[in-house]
Formats: C-alpha cells, sequence, structure tokens
C-alpha cells in the first residue's frame, strides 16, 4: 500500500523553507488531490471486500449470453453472464474460495477458481474456447497452463497429465478439481487410483474439508459401480406423483442425470426417448433434473413430451437422490439389466442407444 502522506510531504519539502507561501500550498494540495484520485480509480476498477469478480473479452461473440454455477455454494442455481461488443463483466459476494463453473453457448464448461477480494481476466476466442486465458489469480493462471498442455492431448494422455499435475501440485486447489473431473467423475473411475491421489492431497492439505468430502464421495460413488444392485428410494416427481424402485424393477431400466442447461445431457435423454417409444413398458426410466428451478425442468419436458417420473428437487448436485445412486455429475446415468444390476455407466448418447439397443431385443 503506498502510503500518500509520505509522497505529498516529499513533494512539499522544497517548500519549507516558506510553507505559507501560495504555491507551496498549491503543491501540497494538488497532489494529495492527484493521488488521491489516482489510488480511488485503483480501488473502484478491483472487486469489492469479499467479492469475486470476472471481466473477460470473447472473439467472435459480438453479443450474446452464457451462464455460471458453482457446486460450491456461490451461486445458486444458475446465474446469466452479458455479452456485449465482445466484452462482459460479472461481479458477486464470494465469502470463501471457490471454483465458478461457465457454460459457453457450445455448452463447453471451464472451471474458475473464486478467491475473495479478487479478479481475473479472461481473453478467448468463441471459436476456440479450449485456448482460453485466464489471468488474475495463480490457480486460474495454473489451470490455463494445464488447458493449454491438453488441448490436442488423447483421453488417456489428459489423465495422464492430471495425475502427474496432482501429484507436482499438492497445494493446488486446481489438483482437487482435476481429480474430482478425471478421477472421480469418470466412467471408467479406477477406485484405488482415485483414493490414493485423493490421500495424497490430503496429506498436502490435512484441514481441507473438501477432499474429506471426496474421500466421502469415492464410498458413495462404489454404489454405481458395475454389478450393484438397485437401490431402495422413494421420490416425488415433478408433477407430485410417488416413484420408488418398485417402478424399475423387473425390466431393463435407465437412471439419468439431466438438465435445461446441458445440451450434452439432453441429447441421451432423446436417445433413452426414442428407445421408449419403440419398446413401451419394456424399459424403465427415471429422470433427475439439475434445474435449479422447476418451472424449467417443466417447460423442457413439456417441449419434449416425456412421459417418465422426472424429480426435479431444485437442490442441484446436493439431491438426496443423486446421492442415493452414487451419481456424481452431469450428464449422467446408469443402467439396469432385468435383474436389477448395474451393467453399464456414464454413456454418451451414442452409446446409451447402443446399450439399450442390444438390451431390449
Amino acid at each position: 500500500m503506498v502510503d500518500l502522506r509520505n509522497i505529498v510531504h516529499s513533494l512539499s519539502r522544497g517548500c519549507n523553507h516558506n510553507p505559507r507561501s501560495l504555491a507551496c500550498r498549491f503543491i501540497t494540495t494538488s497532489a494529495f488531490v492527484c493521488l488521491l484520485a489516482v489510488a480511488l480509480t485503483i480501488v473502484s476498477c478491483g472487486p469489492k471486500s469479499g467479492y469475486f469478480k470476472i471481466e473477460g473479452h470473447l472473439l467472435n461473440l459480438n453479443k450474446g449470453e452464457f451462464y455460471v454455477y458453482s457446486q460450491d455454494h456461490l451461486v445458486n442455481g444458475l446465474d446469466t453472464i452479458r455479452v456485449e461488443g465482445g466484452r462482459f463483466s460479472y461481479e458477486r459476494p464470494c465469502p470463501h474460495e471457490g471454483v465458478l463453473m461457465l457454460v459457453f453457448p457450445n455448452f463447453s464448461e471451464h472451471p474458475i477458481f473464486a478467491t475473495p477480494g479478487k479478479s481475473v481476466k479472461i481473453k478467448a476466442d468463441a471459436s476456440h474456447l479450449k485456448e482460453m486465458t485466464v489471468k488474475g489469480t495463480e490457480a486460474n493462471e495454473e489451470m490455463t497452463s494445464f488447458r493449454q498442455q491438453i488441448v490436442s492431448a488423447s483421453p488417456p494422455e489428459i489423465v495422464r497429465r492430471a495425475e502427474q499435475f496432482i501429484k507436482d501440485h499438492p497445494q493446488s486447489p486446481v489438483s482437487i478439481f482435476l481429480l474430482k473431473k478425471y478421477f472421480l467423475l469418470d466412467k471408467d473411475v479406477h477406485y484405488p487410483t482415485a483414493s490414493s491421489l485423493a490421500d495424497f492431497l490430503l496429506k498436502a492439505q490435512p484441514q481441507n474439508s473438501e477432499i474429506v468430502k471426496i474421500q466421502s464421495e469415492l464410498n458413495i460413488m462404489q454404489r454405481a459401480a458395475l454389478g450393484k444392485p438397485l437401490p431402495s428410494f422413494s421420490a416425488t416427481d415433478i408433477y407430485g406423483r410417488k416413484v420408488n424402485d418398485s417402478d424399475l424393477r423387473g425390466k431393463v431400466s435407465v437412471v439419468h442425470v439431466w438438465s435445461s442447461w446441458n445440451y450434452e445431457s439432453q441429447d441421451v435423454q432423446r436417445r433413452i426417448k426414442r428407445a421408449k417409444t419403440e419398446s413401451g413398458n419394456k424399459l424403465g426410466v427415471l429422470g433427475i433434473s439439475l434445474d435449479g428451478n422447476m418451472q424449467d425442468c417443466k417447460n423442457m419436458l413439456r417441449y419434449d413430451s416425456l412421459q417418465w417420473a422426472t424429480v426435479c428437487d431444485e437442490l442441484m448436485f446436493e439431491s438426496p437422490l443423486m446421492e442415493k445412486f452414487g451419481l456424481q455429475t452431469i450428464p449422467d446415468n446408469i443402467i439396469y439389466d432385468v435383474n436389477g444390476k448395474i451393467v453399464a455407466r456414464g454413456l454418451n448418447a451414442k452409446e446409451m442407444q447402443e446399450q439399450l439397443e442390444k438390451m431390449l431385443k
């Protein structure tokens, strides 16, 4: 912090022989006013205390909007960030560190690591978002570096690099994010590796409750491992009707996580709808919507004319039903055979269609 009084004193030392002179008073007063104005300008450009600010420039997107959500309770539901003239600015209360997930018009998602009282600047080409740069905090610059390393990497290579980053940066919040993204949320999660990395991070950050939560989530996720049985559950769908595990037993069944703001999950849902139309009651379906507003969910279902039960408790990722099934992300899904055993999970749209066609023949 610059001490304005010392600077003003230095500027006015030459007037000490005649401190009452008009010129001296003018120099001292003017210097103070100018420096105060500069200081206020600097302060006004940054975020307010307890806030986090994002500013950015998007090439090839002159006007539009994208969205932001958080699993760290920094955002309730889904916020909108508007783009005007290719530029945008977003500031919100930030009581603690966390991750904001940006959802762009092409439905790609990118993490921003938020810190109270800090700000970041984003620069990206809307047609090449994988090369987006984020500057302003160490964590965001580390994530930018990692993103640039994996632009052309194959999926197995990305996982290897994520594991190496975690081992090289055990104190970084980026490591926690990468552990979740590439080791918890991967459909082929290798639980021993994921558990080992979680233990490694906890040794480096023994007070970090987020890592403890990850260890707990790993235990929950094993409920969705191949061969695990359909759990007992009871819920209420968006129209107030009761739904439970008996609705899925004795048939091929799909539990599907989706939302109105996630295109990939909607694509999977369309494949499920096609299979349901062709097979009728031979296929059981339960939808879990992660919309933070039930009306958004209802509007989408009305538009798509979906007939199966959908639960939307507006708790998003904190939904007890997500935990019951061992689900952690979006899109996500589990397929059960007629005996109520898991035969597949985490399928993309094409894989979903092929798996259901094979099982429903």
